[in-house]
């Protein structure tokens, strides 16, 4: 699962270190910081989220915000350990700036190009068993498509590794309905299949 166009780096260390470096992104003058990963290095679940917002702009590290705190209410839902047991990476690693009064917006084709490369090579170099995609970002970035609705919930292998797109956290504080078929019902039924996955893969 690697990219053209990038240097492939020994280490993972090494990958995170050039990105904490980078100064050419399309984003570097911005003015936000540099936000890449929480977790474990180590674990067999990766997830990929969309790009910071403004609290994870402050501290430094993805999903810390609303968003972030379901998103680990999710995970224990399923009895994975946000902190032993995934790992949590960006699309992108700085938050665009605020249009239409809004202090930071979606990421868009181009920012979401040029951090490609990077996303592949944690891929690459963390080996997850299995990755979860939160929303469109994420699904473009990975699999260079969109439609959440109609991704979300199923399995693609790509190199040996199995990707589940899942929506988004920030989509579900949008949708409270815990009706059968609501977007919380949908999300319970897809890290249930993860956890399934994990243990199969894992061989717990």
């Amino acid at each position: 699962m690697s990219q053209p166009g990038l240097p492939k780096y020994n280490s993972l260390d090494e990958a995170l270190n050039a990105i904490r470096g980078l100064k050419d992104d399309p984003l570097a003058n911005a003015g936000t910081n540099i936000v890449i990963s929480r977790g474990n290095p180590q674990a067999k679940i990766l997830l990929v989220g969309e790009a910071p917002g403004p609290q994870e702009n402050i501290k430094g590290k993805p999903f810390v915000g609303p968003a972030g705190q379901l998103l680990d209410k999710i995970l224990q839902s399923a009895e994975f350990d946000p902190e032993a047991d995934v790992y949590i990476t960006n699309s992108v690693f700085r938050m665009p700036p605020g249009d239409a009064g809004k202090n930071f917006r979606k990421p868009n084709d181009k920012e979401i190009e040029f951090y490609r490369p990077f996303v592949f090579e944690i891929i690459r170099l963390m080996d997850p068993l299995v990755i979860l995609l939160t929303g469109n970002v994420a699904c473009q970035a990975v699999l260079q498509k969109t439609g959440i609705t109609s991704l979300r919930g199923k399995w693609i292998e790509m190199d040996r590794r199995w990707l589940m797109p899942i929506f988004h956290p920030s989509y579900l504080l949008r949708n409270q309905s815990r009706e059968p078929g609501s977007p919380k019902s949908l999300m319970w039924e897809d890290i249930r299949e993860a956890r399934r996955k994990y243990d199969e893969l894992s061989g717990a």
